[in-house]
């Protein structure tokens, strides 16, 4: 029996540029969360997506906005269906914002 499973989601590897604080300070909160960096990167901006009114209205007035893309997307990896052991999620930071298991911070 599977410890745990992971949702198919979709997703991408983007690349990303932090300065050199946000990086170590992202390594010591994925750290303390137990997940990968990934995760916390993907949650943090989920959060804010859901929680900014002013980001929400905009997206309630422009729901069709056509808006050029900023992120570089390097692949799109295939789903994941489950996991059936834990993997080394060590958290740290490689400039890579892709992972597998979204992990809910609620």
């Amino acid at each position: 029996m599977p410890l745990f499973t992971v949702k198919a989601s979709k997703k991408v590897e983007t690349s990303i540029r932090l300065e050199e604080s946000t990086a170590k300070m992202l390594d010591r909160y994925a750290h303390f969360h137990k997940g990968p960096a990934d995760d916390v990167v993907n949650e943090a901006l989920e959060y804010i997506f859901k929680h900014d009114k002013d980001f929400q209205q905009h997206l309630q007035k422009n729901p069709n906005e056509a808006v050029a893309a900023s992120v570089r997307i390097k692949k799109t990896p295939g789903t994941v269906k489950g996991v059936k052991a834990a993997t080394n999620n060590t958290g740290s930071h490689t400039g890579s914002a892709s992972s597998a298991s979204p992990v809910s911070a609620k």
